[in-house]
């Protein structure tokens, strides 16, 4: 029997404010432990919320941009549950109404374009972080860092759209370029301002009712996410075709082992006694103020790529590329307009600039080299003074010293040789060193060509201008 998977993703975006949900304490990543508290993060009694404007701002642009649909008014709701990590014993988040729901983004598939439709996106605080302990002297020992408690999250929650591990990878690229380009969140997995959980279940193909799911939890890269399901998937299929049941159940990912492990029986939705919260007002959020945000929206990723492929006649490829940020699209432009080359920029951004920037590890805000002064580059090799060859030395000399080009060709003495006269003479100098090879080629061994030009080239130490080399050898061949 062939089976399908069914895929539904639940994404925890942490928001990019200065402050919490509930209180004024930092947001900051990596202080020292439990040095960014207070009274209302660590859940004491008595303490009463408050709700951070810019939180809720930012949520509804990340709502509009998946082409959601805004409730009227929200309810924050306690869930209540205990871990460690949430002191109160409870997590503000919401449940019956949320923030906004019916959105979609569209992925890039091999059978094409295909839509993932978004249940819902809600708003609720992140919960601390247990730290297990790595010494001998510890071990057996965990501890618990609250600073993260109160960071405030978007849950992004999938329909049932996703049918293999490659489109859930593809839709969460999705969502993270769009939190990106709304500089919201930074999406720094490793840091886990950006992870998710999957609920993931197998059925016969043709079938419509859904399986028994499991949920894994907490995978905070696309590698991990992806093999996490591809091992889920294959475990379910190989359970069901033993005769053995699937049972629900919360499972987490083992990246060394590559395979997910059972955390616990998964809870229920009445497990975790929803009710509204008593100490937060319903969130009203008027037209007026959705249709301010709205047009704050900039043009997105999907939005861009399409006009770069209509605009510059660039590939799909180098467009889904060059918009994968908002930083490396505009340089992007900014050499275009300065150089009008569109694909020879393209060339050069996803060639040598991507390749310096890994190899440095740098971003394209801390990039060396501007758009002027890549444009510069591109001008002095189209008007013949260097050769592309020489370029992409020079370039790399630009990218490591901040020079512009015009100083590093000059610093090298890399100028290309484009005077005919003085061309002339070297071809002149090679034909008589060579005069067998010469009456070889003109009885018509005319692959003995590239040896003159690579002769010609020897003699200038590679700075003759090989367009002109070419022209010159063969009237004087003739």
């Amino acid at each position: 029997m062939k089976y399908e998977a069914v895929i539904g993703l639940e994404v925890h975006a942490q928001l990019l404010t200065d402050s919490k949900i509930f209180c004024g304490c930092s947001t900051r990543f990596g202080a020292e432990p439990n040095t960014q508290v207070c009274p209302v993060c660590m859940g004491m009694p008595g303490v009463l919320p408050v709700l951070n404007k810019k939180a809720v701002e930012y949520a509804v642009k990340m709502a509009l941009a998946t082409k959601c649909t805004m409730n009227k008014k929200s309810i924050f709701a306690r869930k209540n549950y205990f871990y460690p990590d949430l002191p109160k014993d409870y997590q503000i988040s919401m449940y019956n109404e949320p923030l906004a729901e019916h959105g979609s983004v569209e992925i890039e598939t091999e059978g094409g374009r295909k839509k993932i439709g978004i249940t819902r996106i809600h708003m609720e605080e992140d919960a601390g972080k247990l730290l297990h302990a790595e010494t001998p002297e510890e071990a057996g020992s965990s501890f618990v860092d609250l600073n993260r408690t109160g960071v405030p999250l978007i849950e992004i929650v999938s329909e049932p759209d996703i049918g293999t591990p490659e489109e859930a990878s593809e839709y969460l690229k999705s969502l993270r370029d769009i939190l990106l380009y709304l500089e919201i969140c930074d999406c720094n997995m490793e840091e886990g301002s950006l992870r998710c959980d999957a609920n993931v279940s197998v059925r016969p193909e043709g079938t419509t009712e859904f399986g028994t799911k499991a949920e894994v939890k907490n995978m905070n890269s696309f590698k991990f996410m992806r093999d996490a399901l591809s091992y889920e998937i294959e475990r379910q299929i190989e359970m069901l075709e033993s005769g053995e049941r699937v049972v629900q159940q919360t499972r987490l990912f083992d990246p060394v082992e590559g395979k997910t492990r059972s955390m616990r029986t998964k809870e229920e939705e009445h497990d975790y006694r929803y009710f509204p919260e008593p100490d937060l007002l319903p969130l009203v959020i008027e037209d007026r103020k959705i249709e301010e945000l709205r047009r704050t929206l900039p043009e997105l990723p999907a939005a861009k790529k399409q006009r770069f492929i209509k605009e510059y006649s660039i590939p799909p490829y180098d467009a889904g590329v060059l918009t994968t940020s908002k930083e490396l699209a505009d340089y992007y432009e900014a050499a275009v307009k300065l150089s009008g080359e569109p694909k020879t920029v393209s060339n050069w951004v996803m060639g040598e600039l991507l390749r310096l920037l890994k190899e440095h590890s740098k971003d394209i805000p801390r990039c060396p080299i501007t758009p002027e002064a890549l444009s510069a580059l591109l001008t002095m090799v189209s008007d013949g003074r260097i050769s592309a060859k020489m370029a992409k030395g020079v370039f790399e000399e630009m990218f490591t010293s901040g020079k512009d080009a015009e100083a590093v060709v000059k610093a090298k003495g890399l100028a290309q040789i484009s005077d005919a006269g003085e061309l002339e003479k070297v071809i002149a100098e090679v034909l008589e060193k060579n005069p067998e090879n010469v009456e070889k080629f003109r009885t018509g061994k005319e692959k003995l060509f590239g040896f003159f030009v690579g002769q010609v080239m020897k003699a200038t130490k590679g700075q003759a201008n090989p367009q002109m080399v070419t022209k010159l050898l063969k009237e004087k061949l003739s």
